[in-house]
């Protein structure tokens, strides 16, 4: 079975690939500009785009991550996207400077199956890092040390970092959906692609 993944983001697309593959899914990217509604909640950005992704497209899958830190409460949050777009991570580090580290990454992916709506969340607490470490992900990856751990996010190979990330839970959600949704055939599809990997 297969879903359209809308973003302009290659590396959410891989990241979505990956995770996605395990339950039989093929993902196909499109990379297609959409609005970032200005609202306070994720879930209504996440809705925002997928309504705009025209209704011949039956298996559609988008979504929405940020940012959010303590001291600043819903910042950058929705518009973490512009900000870094527009700034980098740098003011956020002096911002912090005598502050709260604590922070959270938080996905909203919002599936059009058949007609369906459906939304999925995920969410992984830590801290942000003193400065920036690493070389893979991107974004606010470089300086995102998710609770528990010693390296931030672009310190973690892609698997590491799928298998705790926010966009991670949310995009596992929508794959046991779909799985269970499409049937036994892509069950099967599933199973066999986990012997595969074993």
């Amino acid at each position: 079975m297969d879903v359209a993944f809308v973003s302009t983001n290659e590396g959410k697309f891989r990241e979505v690939a990956s995770l996605l593959a395990p339950f039989g899914v093929r993902v196909r990217w499109s990379p297609r500009t959409l609005p970032e509604l200005q609202a306070d909640r994720l879930a209504t950005v996440a809705r925002a785009k997928l309504a705009a992704v025209p209704a011949s497209s039956r298996r559609v899958l988008v979504e929405d991550s940020g940012l959010f830190l303590e001291a600043f409460p819903g910042f950058p949050g929705v518009y973490s996207a512009p900000v870094y777009a527009l700034l980098g991570f740098g003011p956020i580090l002096r911002l912090l400077r005598g502050r709260t580290r604590a922070a959270a990454f938080r996905t909203v992916a919002a599936l059009r199956w058949d007609g369906t709506v459906r939304l999925f969340y995920g969410e992984v607490r830590g801290r942000i890092a003193l400065g920036p470490r690493g070389a893979h992900g991107f974004g606010y990856d470089p300086i995102f040390l998710p609770e528990g751990a010693a390296r931030t996010f672009a310190e973690m190979g892609p698997a590491e970092k799928d298998a705790i990330s926010h966009r991670g839970q949310a995009i596992r959600r929508a794959g046991a959906w779909m799985r269970r949704r499409a049937g036994p055939r892509a069950r099967a599809v599933a199973r066999r692609s986990d012997r595969e990997q074993m």
